[in-house]
């Protein structure tokens, strides 16, 4: 029998694969979505600013987000050296953050807010700093939910509206679904190796993994016309 894999999405380590795993594709398309639904429902739409915000995530989220979980602990079994790993983390992190910073010097200085908020929690979280008080189910939800959503938003509207604010609620709830379904998945794969028992709770993982970014497509082309 082989070795379960630490994730679905997974691939077996080595090479270029390890970075390609080092993303988790599904989860960082996921969350990604989310910044293209704030953005879809600024009042105004702003392809470039979406552009850079969608970039400047998946650097902090997509690279340098992972890049620290996996230095702790190596969750995905991958076998970059770690400081590869911090190397990632740092340029990418700073990379987001001065996309950021060029944002708001051509929008409002206000976006700054979001870009320090997003630089601590990226950090705080992954490696759970302060005795892991912004690592749990909820600080998850706030940060790679509402947060990315908020952010999208304010960069295109520059402020915050009902709408905002509403469909932040939505990511929260998605991102706790999201949390529910894969530490039950996490459990089996990593602790177990039964992956059979986990097998429903990750189908809906899949098929939630395809319906966010249907759903931020669906409202891009809304706003396309």
């Amino acid at each position: 029998m082989s070795e379960a894999r630490p994730a679905f999405y997974a691939l077996r380590p080595g090479g270029w694969r390890d970075y390609a795993t080092l993303l988790h594709p599904p989860y960082t398309l996921w969350h990604l979505s989310y910044v293209a639904i704030g953005a879809a429902l600024a009042p105004d739409m702003k392809w470039g600013v979406l552009g850079w915000t969608v970039l400047a995530f998946f650097l902090a989220l997509g690279v340098g987000a992972h890049a620290l979980d996996e230095l702790s602990g190596r969750p995905l079994q991958t076998r970059i050296p770690g400081p590869l790993l911090v190397a990632l983390a740092v340029i990418s992190i700073g990379a987001a953050c001065a996309i950021g910073i060029v944002v708001a010097s051509r929008s409002t200085w206000w976006l700054l807010v979001f870009v320090a908020v997003g630089a601590f929690i990226v950090v705080a979280y992954n490696l759970e700093l302060f005795g892991g008080a912004f690592h749990s189910d909820i600080w998850f939800a706030l940060a790679w939910g509402a947060f990315p959503v908020l952010t999208a938003y304010f960069a295109s509207a520059e402020r915050l509206r009902g709408e905002a604010v509403a469909a932040a609620a939505f990511a929260v709830l998605a991102s706790l679904a999201q949390r529910t379904l894969s530490t039950q998945v996490r459990f089996a794969r990593r602790q177990t190796g039964d992956t059979a028992s986990a097998r429903p709770a990750e189908v809906a993982l899949q098929l939630l993994a395809a319906a966010l970014p249907l759903l931020a497509g669906a409202l891009l082309l809304a706003r396309s016309g």
